[in-house]
């Protein structure tokens, strides 16, 4: 279940990522983790993450994001593959908790294969973060298998 409504214009810009369910595709970041989301003239989202890799060098992701759901605009689709142009791969990017301040985000996937919690600061308060273990759980996931991101 994703969050009612997102304001797309305050959900852009920087994001740091404060946990997340280990994936493979991330196994390589040792910290530092961050996202970028610029809306473009297309309407579609330019999608910058980056993270800090185990030698200690920045590693960078670009991407596009799409709304699939305009209505709310809590449900998107990201890819980080494009051939000539075409964006192949997309994955569900779903906002199952947001802060009423834009402060805090929690997104995930209908299969729960994956999950980050975002935040606009690098770290979180403990009272937040309790909030975010029952947005977590109350969306199917385990909150102990959450792998809390360096910063």
């Amino acid at each position: 279940m994703t969050v009612s409504s997102v304001d797309l214009q305050r959900y852009l810009g920087n994001w740091y990522e404060v946990a997340r369910l280990p994936n493979r595709f991330q196994n390589h970041c040792a910290g530092e983790v961050t996202a970028n989301y610029r809306q473009l003239e297309t309407g579609d989202i330019q999608v910058i993450n980056r993270c800090r890799d185990q030698q200690g060098g920045m590693d960078e992701a670009k991407g596009i994001g799409r709304i699939v759901d305009s209505r709310s605009n809590a449900k998107l689709e990201v890819s980080f593959v494009s051939l000539f142009g075409w964006n192949l791969f997309w994955g569900d990017y779903w906002i199952l908790g947001l802060g009423n301040d834009y402060d805090y985000a929690v997104v995930g996937m209908p299969s729960r294969k994956y999950l980050w919690v975002l935040s606009r600061q690098p770290k979180i308060t403990t009272d937040k973060w309790q909030l975010v273990e029952r947005i977590v759980q109350a969306s199917g996931y385990d909150p102990a298998k959450l792998l809390k991101t360096k910063q």
